[in-house]
This record gives C-alpha cells, structure tokens and sequence, in this order.
C-alpha cells in the first residue's frame, strides 16, 4: 500500500476557482491530511471524492480552460506540445534533452553523438554550461514535442524570460539532492506569471545520496509560497535515459516522462482563423540566410513568400516578405511551405526584424505585446586600449569597430544595456551579473577585438532622499570544517545569514545569505580559498534595499611594473619575495602593468626587467635560479581582482591588467 501511495497522482476537478484541473501527488495530499496542513487557497472548498485505498497509479492530467468570451475563435492544437525545460544551473537540463533525443530515433544508432549536443557554441562546452536558448523537436505518438533548452545561470535569466512566451507548459528540472535552488525558484515565478503548466522532473535520482522524499516536500513548499497549485512529479536519471512515477520503480525508458508531458501540458492555444500574429521571441543569424526570427506563431497561418506586417506598435509599422520558412522537426531546421498557428517556426527574409516584434497580416494584422525583462543591476566600461601594446594582437582597436559590436550584441541580448561614457572612446555595458558581461568580453576577443575593461560595479537607484542597491540570495554548500571561514568572510562583506541546515549523509552544511550585490563583486575566488576550493556558490537576484555601507572586498595591493622591457628570471627572484607573481621569465612588459599581488595593503612598484650585470667580477659559477610558479589568472579571475583604479587589457591571445592612468595614482 505504502508504494501504491507514494508513486501515485490524480486529479481533482476544481470547480471553485479557474474551472482547471489540479494534478495533486498523493505523497503530497497526505502530508497535508496526516500534518493539517491546507491545500492552496484556491481549491480550499473542493471535496476529494476519491478514497485513499482507490487511488490511481497513473498518471491522469487534464487541463480544461475556463469560459471566455473569446471561446468560440479560441481553440486548442491537440497535436503539438511547446516546452520549456528550465531549471538551475547544473541540475542536469541539456543531459535530459540529450536522452530525449536519443530515445525519439532522432539520431541513428550507429550514429556518433557528442555529450550535451545541446550545448553547441565553444564557450558552453568549455565550461559545461548553457548560454543561449536553442530550439529542437521530437514526434511521440503522433505529437510533436518542441523543446527548449534554456540556461540555468541567473546571469542568462533574460534568455528564460522570453522563451517562455513561445510555450504553454515547463518541466522544472530539480537536483535529487540539491533540492530547488535559488535560480528553481526564479523560473518558477517566472513560469506561474505566464500561466503555465508545470512538471516536475527530480532528475539524478540514481545518485548514492538522493533524497527525493525531502526534494519533493521542497518543491512543493515553494509553489505554495508563491500561491500555486502543486503539479505532476516524475522522478528521471537524465543519464541512464530512465525516468518513472516513483524513485524505486523506474521505468527502463524516458515513457513516464514523455507520458506526463502529454498530458499534463496542454497544446498551445490558437485563433486558427484569425489575422497571423507571430512574435519573434528568437534572432538567430548565417552568412547567406540574414538575420533569422524564430518565434510561436498565434493567430491564422504563415506561408513561404507571403507579404507581411513587421509592428513594433500601433503605429510603428513597416512592410516585408517571408522568403524562407523553417520548422524544427528533430535536430534540423526543415523547409517548410506553410506553418499553422501553435507551432515554432523560424522566418527569413527580414533583415531588420528585431527581438519582440511582431509579424502580422499585412492588412489586418495587430502587435502583440511586447517583450519585458528584469533590469540589469551590474555595469563596467569598455573603452579602446590605449596601452603601449595597442594593435600588436587584435584586428579590430578603433571605438568605432567597438561601439559598432556593442551595440549589435543588443540585437539578441535584451538583458542588457549599453551606453555611451563620459568620452567618445568610453562605453558603459549593463548586464544581470559579471558572468553575463564576462560572457560578452570573451566572445568578442575570440573575434579578434581588443579593449579595456573597468572593474564591476553595482547599478543603484535612489527613491526620494533613501539610495537602494540590489541584493542577491546566494546559497553556499560548504564541509563542515569550513563553515566558520565562510560565515565569516561572508559577514565581513554585510552578508545576512537566514538559514542554515546540513545535508544528507556527506557532511555538507547548506547556508542561505540575503547579501547586496557589491559584497558578491571578486567573492568567489576568496570563499574557494576560504574553503580550499570546496564550496559551491549560487546566486540570484532578489530585490533593492537601503545602502548596506562600506564594503572591503581586497585587503591586498598589487606589484606594478617599474618600466618597459621583458621580465628575467635575475630580477623575478628578488620580485617573489614580495608577493605572488602573475608572470614568468621572457615576458614582456610595460610601466603600470600588474604584475603580481603585493603581500601587504598598497601597491607597490618593481623593476622585473633588470638584467645581471656581465662584469669580470661576477664571472664565477652560475647559481640555479628556482622561481615559484606564476599564477594563471582567466578572465573572469582578473575582472573580480581588479579595483576602483585598475583595468584589464584584453586582447585575441592575451589578458593583462594595469593600473589605469587616468585615475589617481597610488602606488608608493
């Protein structure tokens, strides 16, 4: 009976409140019986007629939409599903998609297939995770899947916001141990406002520590905290391509899942008949098709080289020609002659169209609303490099090459901002963390740009006489041993702690800090060190609060360079005595380069270029010189190190850093 209950679900038929059918999961509805807890506000008054002993072991959703006024011209595709597959960084989306794939016979069986075949762009398999948003499909029993494949990291919040206007349904994707995490809670909010259906997927179940019961109870306390109703639960191992309606009892397949999908998500809803409407969620782009629109057609139907409408609003109307049109059907853009109101096609043929347009009906064609997303809260300034090396490396130096760049990431990228600075050469960049900034500096040197950038800063507001900054929820799971350090470091930079528990069996303790923005500027590499490189830190913007005061966020000065030249091992080794070196012998250097990091507060200044004088005195054996390994900073090391007077120099093959000239100097 006890595995009958656990791995069971059904529905109620809620005629109180939306005229929608709630999935409630039995171990969810007997928690609330056994501990007198109540069901969400909107289904207080439904009676359950089932009894517990006839509870179903299947999975039976439903979704039946309320009366409206438009329900004659509104109908439902039964042969379509639009997904999302959301979720926080790392709990496994991308591998899920891929056992997806693989079990729809989208690739054929001797065929080679690289892991998270998602993830196509360099950047995201260099560091195992998703950036940008990307499109497929799958046909299950006569449906066709479309899934989207969305980031997890806070940073690419954008990127979620807006796809979630081309579907009707989510699977919220949740770590079997690490339970919802801060980004869980962001799409889901997210998801809730749009109305969607929601899926609960509790993926790695096959993990030796996975405590799906506590997971679950998780999830749940979370969709009555933000007044929802609770959803259907599969329990998935994204790896092994199983997946079942409990943790013990999994099937051999991914069918549960697809199952669920079926029919817990409803097909899009349409006006077949209607003007087209069709919003451009997407832009991709290729050399010999132009800029791509790829979005959900709403209304009526859209047709290879038919003449259309492209609105920004009422007024704002220019007129264009679908050239191409594409649907996506397994791994591939297909061609297509017609596409019908529900499914996610991908238009060509308009060369200025512009994310959150509209393409409509050239005669009778209205907008749709346009796309919203969160405001950026981190801003740094690129401007052109003006040190001594200027133009050695890269292929594109002027401001006009960069402002040029900048202004066309803003083309796709509707998270961020870009304004002009206080010079002609000067640009400020806004964006949703230092991840989604880094992101840009690092695709834009790989196409051969080089320029400065200035250190991270937090963007404030100000209500009346109160100045607010942003504050984040940043979650840390620590060993138990170092706990004390990073509490510590975490309160010296105003971080305050609201929770506290340990985890599973692994002597992992799991802290939750309210801490503003600037405390978490240059964090991550001091709580690695902190903790010997074993904590695991997450954040997620949560809201703007009063000024928090001064934060110290480096206690260390810098080793600059005294003069040009190249760096030798005779002057390195009576250097590293001052500190830790960033460079080694045969290096060349400018004045103001950094260097290494000075042992003491302060900057100061040393010749790493001298050379051993080749007098007669010092002819006698040479001493074997033993210099410390250099430290190898990345990019994203480097934007966290520098402060208030200091730049990183990025270039195609190089990032240094320097003090910047123009502001005041204070090297000693």
């Amino acid at each position: 009976m006890e595995m009958s209950m656990a791995s069971s679900s059904f529905c109620i038929p809620n005629s109180t409140c939306t005229n929608k059918t709630i999935c409630v999961s039995t171990p969810f509805l007997l928690k609330k019986h056994l501990f007198g807890t109540t069901l969400p506000s909107c289904s207080l008054s439904t009676k359950l007629p089932l009894k517990l002993s006839s509870l179903p072991t299947s999975i039976k959703c439903a979704v039946t939409e309320a009366p409206s006024e438009k329900k004659s011209q509104l109908m439902r595709r039964s042969d379509i599903r639009n997904i999302a597959i959301v979720a926080h960084v790392d709990h496994g989306k991308t591998t899920l998609v891929d056992s997806m794939l693989k079990q729809a016979k989208v690739f054929r069986d001797n065929q080679f297939v690289q892991e998270r075949i998602m993830d196509s762009n360099d950047i995201e398999r260099e560091r195992g995770i998703t950036i940008l948003s990307k499109n497929t499909s799958i046909t299950y029993k006569d449906t066709k899947i479309n899934i989207i494949d969305t980031p997890g990291h806070s940073d690419f919040g954008g990127e979620v916001e807006r796809i979630l206007n081309m579907v009707e349904g989510v699977l919220l994707v949740v770590d079997s141990v690490e339970g919802p995490m801060p980004q869980t809670r962001f799409v889901l909010k997210k998801a809730l406002e749009f109305g969607h259906a929601v899926v609960v997927v509790v993926n790695k179940i096959d993990r030796p520590s996975a405590r799906p019961e506590f997971v679950v109870n998780s999830t749940f306390e979370l969709f009555i905290e933000l007044n929802a109703t609770d959803e259907q639960v599969i329990y998935a191992s994204g790896i092994k391509g199983k997946a079942g309606l409990s943790p013990e009892n999994l099937a051999e397949d991914l069918g549960p899942l697809f199952e669920a999908v079926i029919r817990c998500i409803p097909g899009p809803k349409i006006n077949k008949d209607g003007a087209l409407q069709m919003l451009a969620t997407n832009i991709d782009y290729e050399e010999h098709k132009g800029r791509i629109a790829i979005g959900r057609v709403h209304a009526g139907s859209l047709r290879r080289g038919m003449d259309v409408r492209i609105c920004t609003s009422e007024d704002a109307c220019r007129f264009g020609r679908v050239s191409e049109l594409f649907v996506f059907e397994k791994f591939n853009r297909v061609p297509a002659e017609t596409v019908e109101a529900g499914d996610i096609c991908a238009v060509c043929g308009i060369d200025d169209i512009q994310i959150g347009e509209t393409i409509a009906d050239k005669s009778e064609g209205k907008p749709l609303p346009s796309i919203k997303v969160e405001e950026p809260t981190v801003k740094m300034s690129f401007s052109v490099n003006t040190s001594p090396f200027v133009g050695r490396e890269g292929k594109y130096v002027t401001s006009r090459n960069l402002r040029d760049r900048l202004y066309r990431e803003l083309e796709r990228n509707l998270a961020m901002k870009v304004e002009d600075g206080e010079t002609a050469d000067t640009f400020i960049v806004s964006g949703r963390g230092t991840l989604h900034i880094t992101i840009l500096i690092e695709n834009m040197r790989r196409e051969g740009y080089e320029f400065m950038v200035g250190p991270p800063k937090v963007i404030n507001k100000r209500e009346g006489d109160k100045l607010l900054e942003p504050y984040e929820i940043a979650t840390v799971e620590v060993p138990e041993e170092h706990v004390g350090s990073v509490v510590e470091l975490l309160g010296k930079r105003r971080g305050q702690m609201f929770d506290m528990q340990g985890l599973g069996s692994e002597g992992t303790t799991f802290l939750r800090y309210k801490i503003p923005t600037r405390g978490l500027l240059g964090l991550r590499n001091s709580i690695l060190t902190a903790s010997r490189g074993t904590a695991i830190l997450n954040t997620v913007f949560d809201s703007y609060g009063p000024w928090a005061g001064d934060i110290s966020t480096r206690d260390l000065g810098s080793l600059v360079a005294f003069e040009d030249g190249t760096s030798t091992s005779y002057a390195l080794i009576s250097s590293q005595g001052r500190g830790q070196l960033f460079i080694g012998p045969g290096v060349d250097v400018y004045k103001g380069q950094i260097v290494g990091i000075h042992q003491r507060s302060g900057d100061l200044a040393l010749n790493v270029c001298k050379k051993k004088a080749a007098t007669n005195v010092r002819s006698n054996k040479e001493v074997t010189v033993v210099l410390d390994t250099a430290i190898d900073f990345s990019l994203d090391d480097c934007i966290e190190y520098i402060q208030e007077d200091e730049l990183v120099e990025v270039t195609p093959s190089s990032i240094r850093m320097l003090k910047n000239p123009k502001a005041a100097k204070k090297t000693r």
